[in-house]
């Protein structure tokens, strides 16, 4: 992006961002009213700790009296069952906290790729992300689908390395180890990384940091606020390098701060914390943040950061093109919960005007209004433009939706894309009696989760649950027994073999029988032959002299068709055609239905002649994944029978490949489960059916074997 349109996007900003300075700048603030609203999400890989930053957050601002732990199951996030049973979150986590006159939002999103879907559909209402991630430098590689998100909504983002106890500091030197993961995060993010602090070490241990816009020095104590100290004297070459790096990438969209710099000027702070504000709420730079969330270190200079430098809601309502004028109201819904209590709940950010209880949305009139707290709820009389509330009983919208109070309706607001599943287990309701219900309860179910599909198979008629691995169907089934009472039972889908002949034949069916009155009589004569790969099945009649009527060549086509759809080998039967050439017929006994029986004999009679084989479905997949891993890629497609077709460079994303190629759907169930242990989690794949293909003997033997089918001739 060239320093002019960084320019241009800055300047943008400076009216939303000058009438909120004063934050920035000190100024007193009346800590018993709430004057504006932060909407801040919590994101970052699995085990990075978001849960833990949660808690502390909560508890540092007042929100809660004491800490809860992940190990106890005490938290304020994570408390559902699932969650609790496998210590992750696996859905959005919502809690509020006031602090300095700001009440702060905070959606703390789930680190699992499997539970992406929540966190995308969360960020599009946030105003701020932080980036919790690990002070490890090849761990880092894992947040880059998360910047990628990021930087293509231009969702206002800074880091925070937690954990950073675990830095390694040499004779109290940790600025080596802190620069491999500025490296790290640059090689992840479009956006410059700019560091706002530098850590403090003492022998092997991580005592404290100095905070680059101020030059103060901190020393971290367990239960309380940092302590400002002198700065070490050790530390001030590597503090003044740092803050020119700062400074420096500042500079690129503030000509004033680049002539300071070029002048030798020591800018002012307040220049600083306002350049600050304005590069990240108009998403061009991502500064980084320090601190261990389960010793609270950190944590209070986060939130002082995030009153002073993150965009207000009104900021991020003008970025999206709403300007607030006129009384009409606009929300979107970023989470649907079915609650046991509450019945349905839709929470959704208010992007203009305001909510009250009974405020009629897209024609449904909503049933209560609440603010959430982990699972609790309270109950609030109206909600202005930049709160997140839930609203009760909308029947009929669903996650992603724009609500509005017009008529007409408001213009649809963007969503985040849908994540097209990967992995399915075949599910049947452990008692029979259930099974009515199930349509019902999977309705409610993707309602919770839209990452979530479901189909009734056409080919093996069983109800597949698509999702986006292993853990996430495991969490929607537990949902299923928990919250519906409908245990299931699951299996992995059935592979649609389909078959089809490699040989011509002519082959005569006769059905004749006699059971007192009229009898049944049907006789014909079928030429059997293959045609092209997909051409599917055709019927024909050469019949000459009517030896057969007519009105009996429906029933010989049906009598076919009703054979197909299991051959010789007990499946479908592809890419076949059928002609009538003779046959003959009473004038009493014979019939529709007659014939049809004798075209059902003359193709079990020939079918087993014409070489029958068996054919798999073959998939196109498109497999993405970072660079330095492109060639285990290559090597787990190959070893799953798949045809590589190409592989290049991934479109706007920076050290990516795509990898095209063809995969057996038999081979493809476990597949993103290898592809993600590959990948540090991160590897991606798309699919869809392309072609049948003939499968190779021995497997074909296998699969025949295995089905009970072996009569045919592979």
């Amino acid at each position: 992006m060239s320093q002019s349109l960084n320019l241009e996007r800055r300047q943008d900003l400076t009216p939303l961002t000058d009438h909120l300075i004063n934050i920035s700048l000190g100024e007193n603030m009346n800590q018993n009213a709430v004057t504006a609203t932060r909407n801040v999400a919590i994101v970052g890989p699995y085990l990075s700790g978001k849960t833990s930053l949660l808690e502390s957050l909560l508890f540092v601002t007042g929100a809660t009296s004491r800490k809860g732990n992940i190990k106890d199951g005490n938290t304020v996030g994570d408390a559902i069952a699932e969650a609790r049973d496998r210590t992750m979150t696996v859905e959005i986590n919502v809690a509020d906290t006031e602090y300095q006159g700001i009440r702060f939002n905070w959606i703390d999103c789930p680190g699992s790729i499997e539970f992406a879907q929540e966190t995308y559909n969360a960020l599009m209402g946030v105003d701020a992300a932080v980036v919790v991630c690990e002070p490890t430098s090849d761990r880092v590689l894992m947040l880059a689908p998360l910047f990628k998100f990021l930087d293509d909504w231009k969702i206002p983002h800074l880091v925070f390395v937690n954990k950073i106890d675990q830095l390694s500091c040499d004779g109290g030197a940790c600025g080596q180890s802190y620069r491999q993961i500025l490296d790290a995060l640059k090689g992840v993010s479009s956006r410059p990384i700019v560091p706002h602090q530098y850590p403090i070490g003492k022998a092997e241990q991580l005592i404290g940091f100095i905070d680059l816009v101020t030059e103060q020095a901190f020393h971290y104590h367990t239960g309380a606020p940092a302590d400002p100290v002198p700065l070490p004297d050790s530390l001030k070459d590597a503090e003044h390098a740092a803050r020119e790096e700062m400074l420096e990438a500042l500079a690129d969209f503030d000509d004033h701060l680049l002539e300071e710099l070029l002048e030798e000027i020591e800018p002012p702070q307040e220049e600083i914390v306002k350049d600050l504000k304005m590069e990240l709420g108009a998403d061009l730079i991502v500064p980084v943040f320090i601190g261990v969330a389960e010793q609270d270190y950190g944590v209070r200079h986060l939130i002082d950061a995030l009153l002073r430098e993150a965009p207000a809601p009104e900021a991020t309502a003008e970025r999206r093109g709403l300007t607030g004028k006129g009384s009409a109201t606009v929300a979107q819904v970023l989470k649907t919960y079915y609650t046991p209590q509450g019945g349905k709940l839709s929470l959704a950010r208010v992007w203009t005007g305001q909510l009250t209880d009974g405020s009629v949305l897209n024609g449904i009139r909503a049933g209560g209004l609440y603010h959430i707290f982990g699972q609790q709820q309270q109950s609030t009389p109206e909600a202005k433009a930049g709160d997140i509330v839930a609203i009760g009983r909308l029947e009929g919208i669903h996650t992603g939706d724009t609500l509005s109070t017009e008529e007409k309706g408001a213009k649809e607001l963007p969503k985040a894309p849908a994540m097209k599943p990967v992995y399915g287990f075949a599910i049947t309701a452990e008692n029979r009696k259930d099974e009515v219900k199930l349509s019902g309860a999977l309705t409610k179910l993707l309602e919770e989760d839209p990452s979530l599909a479901w189909e009734q198979h056409e080919d093996t008629h069983e109800i597949i649950l698509w999702g986006q691995g292993e853990i996430h169907l495991k969490v929607a089934l537990d949902r299923l027994r928990r919250k519906y009472n409908l245990p299931m039972d699951t299996h992995l889908p059935r592979i649609p073999y389909k078959e089809t002949i490699r040989k011509s034949t002519s082959s005569h069916g006769r059905y004749k029988h006699q059971s007192g009155g009229h009898g049944q009589f049907g006789d014909v004569y079928l030429d059997i032959k293959p045609v092209e790969r997909g051409e599917g099945f055709s019927f024909s009649e050469s019949i000459v002299g009517g030896v057969v009527p007519k009105q009996y060549i429906p029933g010989v086509e049906t009598g076919v068709r009703e054979y197909l759809s299991q051959g010789p080998l007990g499946f479908p039967v592809v890419d076949v055609a059928v002609t009538l050439t003779n046959g003959s017929y009473h004038s009493v006994d014979s019939s529709e239905q007659a014939f049809k029986q004798a075209a059902r004999v003359a193709m079990t009679e020939g079918m087993p002649k014409c070489n029958p084989v068996l054919l798999e479905p073959i998939m196109a997949i498109q497999v993405s994944a970072p660079t330095e891993f492109t060639s285990k890629v290559l090597q787990l497609i190959s070893g799953r029978r798949g045809q590589i077709l190409n592989y290049e460079p991934v479109s706007g994303w920076n050290g990516w490949d795509c990898i095209s190629g063809y995969l057996p759907q038999s081979e493809m169930h476990d597949f993103i489960i290898e592809l993600r242990s590959l990948t540090l989690g991160i590897g991606f794949f798309n699919w869809e059916y392309d072609h049948l293909q003939e499968v190779p003997g021995k497997l074909a033997d296998n699969v025949l074997a295995a089905t009970g089918n072996g009569n045919g001739n592979g």
